[in-house]
């Protein structure tokens, strides 16, 4: 039973419940000695306590995405760096299709030489006769770390959010993509560093897996990114980076928009790849929207203070967002949606024929 899924949490719950049931039946039947009678007692209080606390564990889990299996939170992986195994090139890659229009793969990217997941979901309009020889924009959304693509799935209600945002007018169709964005378990804030080339799995190898299975409408005003957390930082660096692919991009509370030494420890190389550093700089003709809670201490409002400051002067059109309440977890960031991706959908063009 996944350790992030539906059916454990539930199971959790009844059998808290159940404890908490037995507790109260038992309590003045159970038989024996006095001292057996409380030491019973005292295992089910304690069988209480521990049901309780495993229900809200799992419960902070699933919000934040501390850990994403069993393996991974008991420490029993290999000791080695990840290997991912290699996969078919973009042009052979077999589509697993799930449940809600949505599409699974896994691919070798000839560029990066990076193997990884990507999840594709097509609006209903894709496959209606009257948008048949339509092609549509492209929303990539990228997720945090620890985390993967299921995450968003799992955690961010999407991709049922984004098509209840469409129905109500918020979003355009659009099609989404959601990579891996540390291919082979190795976080790079998405930047290419000596050995893995992220940033090339992300701006080369995922697009073209993207434009050769499906209608997607040419040129960065059709392509957007969307990311939470790690995630956010990736999708207000890249279109920096990469505006002849990316035009715009939606940073729901950001890691440390300067770079993080834990995961680029040369500082030349993290300045590179540090969004403020490069906005400072820029002469992108990119928009980026980015937000964070007041609450969040993991991404603290003068985070994007300083990018907006950076900004000034450059070509890079920025827009900030601000919450009162809420932490570094998806109710945060799924109270971010409407606001988030309407601006989104009006930096990118609308389906063409």
């Amino acid at each position: 039973m996944s350790l992030t899924g539906t059916p454990f949490f539930v199971v959790l719950i009844l059998a808290t419940v159940l404890a908490v049931l037995a507790t109260l039946l038992l309590w003045s039947k159970i038989p024996g000695p006095r001292p057996l009678r409380w030491l019973s007692r005292i295992v089910l209080i304690a069988l209480c306590q521990a049901t309780a606390i495993s229900v809200v564990a799992v419960w902070i889990n699933q919000s934040y995405g501390l850990y994403a299996s069993w393996d991974d939170l008991l420490g029993t992986d290999d000791g080695g760096v990840p290997v991912a195994m290699p996969g078919p090139p973009p042009q052979r890659a077999k589509f697993i299709h799930g449940d809600s229009r949505m599409q699974d793969t896994y691919f070798h990217g000839a560029h990066s030489k990076l193997s990884g997941q990507v999840m594709i979901w097509t609006p209903p309009q894709y496959d209606q006769p009257e948008y048949r020889t339509t092609r549509f924009p492209v929303i990539t959304l990228l997720h945090g770390v620890p985390g993967s693509p299921q995450s968003w799935l799992e955690h961010g209600g999407m991709p049922k959010a984004f098509d209840k945002m469409i129905k109500e007018d918020i979003a355009k169709p659009a099609i989404l993509v959601i990579p891996i964005v540390n291919p082979g378990g190795v976080d790079t804030d998405c930047s290419d560093t000596p050995g893995r080339k992220v940033a090339t799995w992300l701006t080369d190898d995922v697009p073209e897996l993207v434009r050769h299975h499906f209608r997607t409408a040419a040129g960065p005003r059709n392509w957007g990114l969307a990311g939470i957390s790690t995630g956010a930082y990736c999708a207000a660096k890249l279109p920096l980076q990469y505006p002849k692919i990316f035009g715009a991009g939606v940073a729901l509370d950001p890691d440390p928009l300067t770079g993080d030494p834990d995961v680029i420890p040369d500082p030349a190389l993290r300045e590179r790849n540090s969004p403020t550093h490069l906005v400072h700089h820029s002469k992108a003709d990119v928009s980026l929207f980015l937000a964070t809670s007041r609450q969040d201490r993991d991404s603290p409002v003068k985070y994007i203070e300083q990018f907006h400051e950076a900004a000034q002067g450059s070509r890079v059109r920025v827009k900030t967002m601000l919450i009162d309440s809420g932490g570094h977890n998806y109710n945060t960031w799924q109270k971010m949606y409407p606001a988030a991706f309407n601006w989104l959908s009006q930096q990118l063009k609308s389906p063409v024929t």
